[in-house]
């Protein structure tokens, strides 16, 4: 079953990689027509962008998303050892090595792992969550993390932060154009003035889609990571507990956590009772801890 997850997981990647492209090619399309009046140049633009984004993604995944949530590492366990010795004994039990700990400076108790494999992987957790939970509680968090990292779940993860990050970032390019005037080259053409009005509902539609496909992956793996957790420490009160904790908490300062990575975190640290499970990074904290309870 284990060996399946991880498989399925790595084909996954190949595919949202493989979707990614051809979405960020549809938005390099309605980028070059808003511009340029010609498809072609935005298409190569974007494309090159996203294999240049997600390059440098892959070989610095760790660090770039560590500081976009104002991260810090620790390197040892006298900086903080409860952190130190669970993380390390969760990723003993999961059969992983060791992934780099960082602590991220926010009241809120929340937590997440990233990276692009088990071999390079690294684990956050708030202030918050350090001075909240028990070790019990604490060690079913880290169960849960050390589950993405052993199902691969953080590759995947990695990729829809490159990728939403990038069709978002060439979508601001063009709605921020629009305040000069956008493209004047265009006549008033019928044809001409429908291709620059589907144009522009690409570029602000774009970034929207993006990021409901990565909460959507991100929503379907909380639950098979909570799983994992129990088969770790063979204790879901622990995370249940935790879960509790954590669902009636303030979420963490806007300064501290960059929406893209969102869907990283074991609960959305943006989260307000205004939204909707659609737009939710997370499976409703109520129906997680129903089915723990079940197990």
């Amino acid at each position: 079953m284990l060996f399946e997850q991880i498989a399925k997981n790595k084909r996954k990647t190949i595919v949202l990689f493989v979707g990614f492209f051809l979405f960020m090619g549809i938005v390099g399309a309605a980028l070059g027509y808003y511009l340029l009046s010609a498809w072609i140049p935005g298409v190569v633009i974007a494309l090159i962008t996203g294999i240049v984004y997600a390059g440098y993604m892959f070989s610095q995944s760790t660090d770039v998303v560590m500081s976009m949530n104002h991260a810090q590492e620790i390197t040892n366990s006298d900086q903080a050892p409860d952190l130190w010795h669970i993380v390390e004994d969760m990723a003993l039990v999961a059969n992983v090595p060791m992934p780099r700990v960082f602590i991220i400076d926010d009241p809120s108790p929340n937590a997440f792992a990233t990276g692009n494999d088990p071999e390079h992987a690294a684990v956050a957790a708030t202030t918050g969550i350090l001075s909240v939970l028990t070790r019990e509680e604490l060690e079913g968090v880290m169960a849960h993390e050390m589950t993405h990292v052993r199902n691969y779940d953080i590759r995947l993860q990695t990729i829809a932060v490159a990728m939403t990050s990038a069709i978002a970032m060439l979508a601001n390019f063009g709605t921020h154009f629009w305040y000069f005037g956008g493209n004047r080259r265009s006549n008033d053409k019928e044809g001409n003035i429908v291709a620059m009005v589907a144009s522009i509902l690409v570029l602000v539609l774009a970034p929207v889609a993006a990021t409901m496909v990565q909460l959507a992956i991100s929503r379907n793996r909380e639950f098979l990571a909570d799983a994992g957790a129990v088969e770790l420490t063979r204790n879901p009160q622990g995370l249940i507990q935790a879960l509790n904790k954590i669902s009636n908490s303030e979420p963490m300062s806007d300064e501290n956590v960059s929406p893209e990575s969102a869907a990283l975190y074991i609960s959305n640290p943006l989260q307000t009772k205004k939204l909707t499970n659609l737009f939710s990074t997370h499976p409703p904290m109520t129906e997680r801890i129903a089915a723990l309870k079940r197990m």
